[in-house]
């Protein structure tokens, strides 16, 4: 079968959704792989490495769809918003299609690409399991935007992050607040404390303490207590709004006393919820910084502008998103380890393994025949479930 990889399309995104290291992995479970010519170069993989693994490179982007039975991106369209919809003429019926799709975005969306007949593999639907670890895209994309942030932060603050003892005194560290505590926000908590800052850390699910500390942070406790804190996948829930009141009360002294503050509090398939208003932005010093992780589904920051850095009341506030791309030598290495690792599970003997009592394949396919399929996703869309799949 073969492989077709484009070049990402989303503005300023420099990442690859296959890198060379994976193909002799691909090769061996007998896949061709066809690249158009310079999708890794901007991650720092040129063309000459495709080919010396065994690649073919493609003249243009028409060449990869049309000759690829499967289809892998980073940003499909529906994670890719802004020009993602110049790919949907070139998908072909039957045809698969792997990468990030944003299956809880826009209805019109996910109807567009089920309506083009592709077999659309979702990977933010992948189960958070040990059999799933391996394809686990979006912890690995949230492991480098955690990391991205603290740079982001430590280069926009006005100062250093470790304790020095100097000849000109003693600097005192940085205090460093990470709210929300998933894959990126641990990252930010190791990253922040490998530079030196002192960290403290909140999360509405108690169970994820003893990771905080793990990493050496030191973990806020609210005497509040969310309900069904947490998913069977390990997500955090929704709360209501008098819940996130009496959190923003309670979290605002911290947030005031911080020099700086990362959010990263995210409900899948819903507005992020706001936890530092603009009343607390104006009570931290002059040149704090808050970057925000949630910015791309509306911000855990009340005044946070997406896509944007701006200064509000003093405060640098960091809304920039997918920043995942901003690495995008190891995150294409990660992501491409985690795709290999599912078309090798999704393919078997060169045929697609379609097994729906398998749940790493039942919860991941989002479209299939022409239609919506994934169960959760029908739900969210308040579409009728469905009798079969397949």
């Amino acid at each position: 079968m073969i492989i077709g990889v484009p070049k990402e399309t989303y503005p300023g995104d420099r990442r690859v959704a296959l890198v060379p290291a994976v193909l002799p992995a691909l090769a061996k479970a007998r896949f061709e792989v066809h690249i158009q010519s310079g999708a890794g170069i901007e991650a720092g993989y040129p063309d000459s490495q495709y080919t010396d693994k065994g690649a073919r490179i493609a003249a243009d982007r028409l060449a990869v769809f049309s000759a690829a039975d499967i289809v892998v991106q980073v940003l499909c369209y529906g994670a890719n918003d802004i020009t993602g919809k110049q790919d949907l003429p070139l998908y072909r019926r039957d045809q698969i299609l792997v990468g990030f799709l944003r299956p809880f975005g826009e209805r019109e969306v996910a109807d567009g690409v089920a309506h083009s007949g592709v077999k659309a593999f979702s990977v933010e639907l992948m189960p958070r399991t040990t059999r799933a670890q391996s394809m686990d895209a979006l912890s690995s994309m949230a492991t480098c935007a955690g990391y991205k942030a603290v740079l982001l932060a430590a280069d926009s603050h006005p100062r250093i992050f470790p304790m020095l003892t100097t000849a000109a005194g003693t600097v005192t560290p940085a205090r460093v607040f990470i709210i929300g505590c998933g894959v990126a926000g641990l990252q930010a908590i190791a990253t922040a404390r490998r530079l030196g800052a002192v960290v403290s850390a909140y999360d509405l699910r108690p169970a994820v303490k003893e990771q905080v500390q793990s990493l050496g942070g030191r973990f806020i406790e609210l005497p509040i207590e969310a309900k069904d804190a947490q998913d069977a996948r390990g997500y955090a829930r929704a709360q209501d709004e008098d819940f996130y009141r009496r959190q923003r009360e309670l979290l605002g002294n911290v947030v005031q006393e911080s020099d700086v503050v990362i959010t990263a509090a995210v409900i899948p398939g819903k507005k992020s919820p706001v936890l530092v208003t603009e009343d607390m932005v104006k009570g931290m010093a002059l040149g704090s910084v808050i970057v925000d992780l949630a910015a791309e589904r509306g911000g855990n920051c009340q005044i946070t502008e997406p896509g944007k850095t701006v200064v509000k009341h003093g405060v640098t506030i960091v809304g920039t998103i997918n920043l995942a791309a901003d690495v995008p030598y190891h995150s294409s290495m990660m992501y491409a380890r985690n795709i290999t690792a599912f078309l090798t599970h999704l393919i078997k003997d060169q045929k697609l393994n379609l097994n729906l009592e398998d749940d790493i394949v039942r919860e991941t396919l989002l479209t299939n025949g022409g239609e919506i399929v994934n169960a959760r996703v029908r739900e969210f869309f308040k579409l009728p479930a469905l009798e079969k799949q397949g």
